[in-house]
């Protein structure tokens, strides 16, 4: 039986463009009017400052993260990944395996295509393999909160609520504001405390 897949999981493949910036103490703001400065930063420093951000800024950041983890660096490959995302979009989960499928075949070590993935076997309630392809994404891109949140929600969709929990504290220590993962780690903190050892 299929479903409707959680927002959280849904933020893994996020199609909204990449905006902006952020502002620490020790780094100045990248003003809005100026996105192409945010193109300048390397990933390492777009993470640092995600880490330190409010949260209309961790937005921006966020895009950006993900617009960059959605280029391959081939406009086939990122043709395919295209195509996946809007078969997943219609619910054509199936379809959108077969697209990412393909994209892994070509490039096994892109990271993205793992994780895009992995989003469609939970669609198709297929959560073993999506385990699998969510392990492979966080090989490869480690810092990958998407990732990170998609295995909590699947760990807790399979009722291990002491690794959704550490799943979902791991994906805020990188991006603190990150949707879902807050309500997470409130929802399961204190029945995991509660639990006998």
């Amino acid at each position: 039986m299929r479903h409707r897949i959680p927002l959280a999981f849904l933020a893994a493949l996020s199609l909204a463009p990449p905006t902006l910036a952020q502002e620490t103490d020790d780094v100045p703001a990248i003003p809005a009017s100026k996105p192409e400065q945010m193109a300048d930063l390397s990933l390492d420093t777009l993470y640092d400052r995600l880490a330190v951000a409010n949260e209309r800024d961790a937005d921006r950041l966020s895009d950006e993260i993900v617009d960059r983890w959605s280029k391959s660096g081939s406009d086939s490959l990122d043709l395919l990944l295209l195509r996946g995302r809007t078969a997943m979009v219609a619910q054509e989960y199936d379809r959108a395996v077969d697209h990412f499928s393909r994209l892994i075949a070509f490039d096994p070590g892109f990271a993205e295509g793992w994780n895009a993935r992995a989003t469609a076997h939970f669609a198709l309630e297929e959560y073993g393999y999506a385990l699998a392809d969510l392990y492979n994404a966080l090989q490869r891109q480690p810092r990958h909160f998407g990732a990170l949140s998609g295995l909590a929600i699947i760990m807790e969709s399979l009722d291990n609520e002491d690794g959704a929990l550490d799943a979902y504290r791991a994906a805020l220590a990188i991006h603190p504001h990150l949707e879902g993962a807050k309500d997470g780690v409130e929802r399961l903190a204190e029945k995991v405390a509660g639990q006998p050892i």
